[in-house]
């Protein structure tokens, strides 16, 4: 047999590459009918079916119809739900009890593309869930030739069907904006899925009944070589834009999507970010009340990974629930949260996971808490955000270092061997995590995990004030770099 490396375009969490080199009609063609073997027929008790969705790259259409014969060749009916935001389509899989398939490379620039693959009810497909399978034998389509196609009796059909309307209803229902005070909102959506989604859920787009919300749209046109800025809002230059439009339309805050809509970030009337751990506290505690008023026996769990502030612990457990901290990365949430059966997880990458959305991340729903939040009461957003972010962090700081393994060895020497800062906590759950929190003054911690791909160490600082922030930081830094490592700028 002769089998096809994809382990440059698949890997841990989904596939994607530069199209067409990585990721062409061929490949998505094979990777389609190792989908249905892998997943979609071992998964189906009756008639096998899937969900397919792209986003507003150019490169989507094609791939989607490629990948889309692998399924039907293989015996899966499809619906094709079209342009679709990545929450969409695992509104879909989970509406329809079927498995899915995303099209989008998120905030990638235009060249790439990829797919986003998971089972029923948008249970995540990873490098451990099947994802290693897929890659292997697609690899072998690839080498050896695709398998022979059912014949036409038995060949899986292809349907049409646009869902957009039945998300935001579903959306609609999880949260009740219709009662709140008028609001004025600001959203770029960088041109990319949220501008086809935010209209359909937070306007009239879809049908459904107006909301006392004045939403003030930047860049909604729909176009995958991101004109505007790239559609990453992590990066504090892509906010710029999103700033300046809150301030200039005297709003009372800011919405910015990425590339496919599945993340959100916030920043209030000021044009100033609120973190992502301070939406993860919000819209942790509001669906912890919601729990509880219904059964007040019930002890809800909310699940946050390592790099949240300690605030969300803190604040979520003073409220009742039980908080589960895990790893960065959306398959190690996403399979907490199934777990234990969590209302709600957070990351500090501004990816929200509900349980009554099928365990997924949405963007748009964690906005949606947002807007109940503030327009239930009458202070502004940064007052409000206030009691949820009340310790000073870092940001993630990135360093390109020429020895990974040494520079963090210098660093473990210092603060854990030495133990020159005086007694700390020490863990690896993911990286090295270093804590002078608990009863102890001053409190600080730091987590400095490696990348998986590139020589570098990602630094993420928080204390409780700023001058120890500061300090911790530029301490870890200096030993990171030591041997003449670079640093690149914080992602705040």
């Amino acid at each position: 047999m002769t089998r096809i490396d994809l382990s440059s375009l698949i890997k841990a969490y989904d596939v994607r590459g530069t199209v067409p080199d990585q990721l062409s009609p061929d490949v998505a063609h094979a990777i389609g009918a190792a989908f249905a073997r892998v997943v979609v027929l071992p998964e189906a008790s009756g008639a096998p079916a899937a969900v397919v969705g792209h986003d507003m790259r150019d490169s989507g259409p094609e791939l989607v119809a490629a990948f889309t014969r692998g399924l039907t060749d293989a015996g899966v009916d499809v619906t094709l739900v079209g342009l679709c935001s990545t929450d969409g389509l695992y509104y879909a899989s989970g509406a329809l009890g079927v498995p899915g398939a995303m099209f989008t490379a998120s905030h990638n620039p235009a060249v790439y593309n990829g797919i986003k693959l998971c089972r029923a009810g948008a249970r995540p497909v990873g490098q451990d869930t099947g994802l290693t399978q897929v890659r292997e034998l697609a690899g072998d389509y690839l080498g050896d030739g695709l398998p022979a196609a059912a014949d036409e009796e038995s060949r899986g059909t292809a349907t049409e069907r646009d869902m957009l309307a039945d998300y935001s209803g579903f959306l609609r229902s999880l949260v009740d904006l219709s009662g709140i005070r008028p609001l004025k909102v600001v959203v770029d959506a960088g041109n990319g899925m949220g501008g086809h989604t935010v209209p359909a859920v937070l306007g009239t787009g879809a049908g459904l009944p107006a909301l006392p919300l004045d939403v003030v749209p930047l860049y909604f046109e729909l176009d995958g070589t991101f004109p505007n800025h790239e559609a990453n809002p992590l990066e504090p230059a892509n906010l710029r834009d999103l700033q300046a439009a809150v301030v200039e339309h005297d709003a009372d805050l800011g919405l910015a999507f990425d590339g496919d809509a599945d993340r959100c970030f916030v920043v209030d009337e000021h044009g100033d970010p609120v973190s992502p751990s301070a939406i993860t506290a919000l819209v942790g505690l509001r669906e912890v009340a919601k729990e509880l008023a219904a059964d007040p026996d019930a002890k809800p769990v909310v699940i946050h990974n390592l790099i949240t502030s300690r605030a969300v612990p803190d604040l979520l457990r003073a409220a009742g629930a039980e908080t589960v901290r895990t790893r960065v990365g959306h398959s190690f949430i996403k399979a907490q949260m199934a777990e234990h059966q969590a209302v709600f997880g957070g990351e500090h990458s501004a990816h929200y996971y509900f349980r009554d959305f099928f365990f997924a991340d949405t963007g748009m729903l964690a906005a949606m808490h947002v807007l109940a939040a503030l327009g239930a009461q009458p202070h502004p957003l940064s007052a409000l955000a206030d009691a949820y972010q009340p310790y000073v962090a870092s940001g993630e700081i990135n360093s390109t270092v020429a020895d990974v393994p040494a520079a963090r060895e210098r660093v473990v020497e210092a603060y854990v061997e030495q133990q020159g800062a005086g007694p700390v906590e020490v863990d690896e759950l993911d990286g090295l995590t270093v804590s002078h929190w608990d009863g102890q003054h001053p409190q600080w911690w730091f987590n400095l995990r490696a990348s998986n791909t590139e020589p570098l160490l990602r630094l993420n600082v928080e204390a409780a004030d700023h001058d120890i922030m500061e300090k911790v930081r530029d301490d870890v830094l200096s030993l990171v770099r030591a041997q003449g490592g670079t640093t690149e700028g914080a992602q705040r």
